[in-house]
C-alpha cells in the first residue's frame, strides 16, 4: 500500500446505521483516519469506493445487493490498492475462508476493541494482514487440516518471496527486493499457491507456516 498519505481515507459499508455511526466516532477519533464515505449495502460501497478511491474499505459481509465478500472479489478485480479490512459480528468457518480466497487483507470482529479495530485498519493500509485471534486459529485448524495434501515443499526463492508477502510488499516491491522482475514474482506465486493449494496471499503464508516452512515470525525455515 501507498504510506505516503498522512490521513488513511476510509470507506465504511454497514447495512445498519447506527453501527456505522458508532464505528465512524471511534475510528476518527485517531488522528490519521478519515472517513470520507458510507454505504448501507454492496452496491452502493463499489460506487462509492470508485468515486472515492479510498485507502481501506471497511466491510462488513452481510448486507443487501452485494455482500462485502462480493464487494472484495469487485476490489481485488479492479482497484487493487485499496486494502480491505472485513469488520464483521460472524466468525464462521465458511466466511472466514471465503473472505480471505476473496482477497481481504484483515478479518477483525465486532467484538474487538475500538483500539484494535483503529490498529486494524493502520495495519491494512501499511500492506500488513490483520487477523482477528480468533481467525487466526480458525485459519490454522483449517491449513492443518490439509497439510498432508501439500506434496511439494517451495523453492529458497518461493519462500522469499512468501517471506516478503507476509510483510505487506507488493509485487513490484518484492521484484526490486530480489532483483527480479514482477513477471517473475508473478511466476513464483503462480507456482507457491499451485503447491500450497492456496487461493489467497494470506492462506499461502499460513499454509506455509502450518507445514514448518516458514517461522511463525514470518521468517524462513533452516532447511
Amino acid at each position: 500500500m501507498n504510506v505516503e498519505h498522512s490521513v488513511i481515507r476510509v470507506l465504511l459499508a454497514d447495512d445498519h446505521a447506527v453501527v456505522r455511526a458508532g464505528i465512524r466516532q471511534f475510528l476518527e477519533q485517531a488522528e490519521d483516519i478519515l472517513v470520507v464515505a458510507e454505504a448501507d449495502d454492496g452496491q452502493s460501497a463499489i460506487a462509492l469506493i470508485e468515486e472515492h478511491q479510498p485507502d481501506v474499505a471497511v466491510l462488513d459481509i452481510q448486507m443487501p445487493k452485494a455482500s462485502g465478500i462480493e464487494v472484495t472479489r469487485w476490489v481485488r478485480s479492479h482497484r487493487r490498492e485499496v486494502g480491505v479490512l472485513i469488520l464483521t459480528a460472524y466468525d464462521d468457518d465458511p466466511y472466514v475462508m471465503a473472505v480471505l480466497q476473496a482477497g481481504a487483507n484483515g478479518y477483525v470482529l465486532k467484538t474487538a476493541s475500538p483500539l484494535e479495530i483503529i490498529q486494524a485498519v493502520r495495519n491494512v493500509y501499511a500492506g500488513y494482514s490483520a487477523l482477528d485471534a480468533t481467525i487466526i486459529q480458525k485459519v490454522m485448524a483449517q491449513v492443518g487440516g490439509t497439510r498432508s495434501q501439500v506434496v511439494e515443499k517451495p523453492t529458497d526463492r518461493e519462500l522469499e518471496v512468501l517471506v516478503l508477502v507476509a510483510k505487506g510488499y507488493t509485487n513490484k516491491a518484492i521484484g526490486l527486493q530480489l532483483g527480479i522482475s514482477d513477471r517473475t514474482v508473478q511466476g513464483h506465486l503462480a507456482h507457491i499457491f499451485t503447491k500450497l493449494q492456496a487461493n489467497s496471499r494470506t492462506e499461502a503464508v499460513m499454509r506455509a507456516v502450518s507445514s514448518g516452512w516458514l517461522s511463525a515470525d514470518l521468517g524462513q525455515m533452516e532447511a
